[in-house]
């Protein structure tokens, strides 16, 4: 069964947010967008070059009202100390969140059971707490914030804009589709 359309599952836990340690919730998601990154771990070698990507990005998404949560099932403790030693995390400016009982992967459905660590699972999710567009793959795979933001700028068109649907590679201001019998078999 797909997640998509289904709202978040409670959680509360802690992440590392500028320099404070912080309470998150379910609640923190609701009434605004969010996207929820899940990686492996920290101190590897993709999930920084993604982290890094998503805050070089970061300031974009801001504008657009959506908040940015990294998740992995490392402690916020484990989060702090990457983001004093690695050059390209101390750029990120949005919560590391800590998942060390893998309740946040258990409820995404991107855990690795045997292992413990996340898959690269991402998640948008709009005000009410909806997942509206979610994408798992391969732990060797890096994601791309562009694309991400994409995504989220289509999602956020289709909220605005009911009876309208976003086509293949669609961008803010491309001309979009109103689903009818007249379309039918004409695209």
């Amino acid at each position: 069964m797909s997640l998509i359309n289904t709202v978040i599952k409670p959680f509360k836990t802690t992440a590392y947010h500028n320099g404070k340690f912080v309470p998150v919730s379910d609640a923190d998601l609701k009434g605004k967008w969010s996207v929820v990154v899940f990686y492996p771990a920290d101190f590897t070698f993709v999930c920084p070059t993604e982290l890094g990507d998503l805050a070089d990005h970061y300031a974009e998404f801001q504008k657009l009202g959506v908040e940015i949560y990294g998740v992995s099932t490392d402690t916020h403790f484990t989060h702090k100390a990457w983001h004093d030693t690695s050059e390209t995390i101390a750029k990120v400016k949005y919560p590391l969140v800590g998942d060390p009982t893998a309740t946040l992967a258990r409820n995404f459905e991107v855990l690795i059971e045997e292992e413990g660590l996340a898959l690269r699972g991402t998640f948008v999710i709009n005000p009410a707490g909806e997942i509206k567009v979610m994408e798992v793959h391969d732990n060797g795979i890096g994601r791309d914030a562009k694309e991400l933001l994409r995504k989220v700028q289509a999602a956020q068109y289709v909220a605005a804009h009911p009876g309208e649907v976003c086509p293949a590679a669609w961008t803010p201001g491309a001309t979009t589709l109103a689903p009818s019998l007249d379309l039918v078999g004409k695209i």
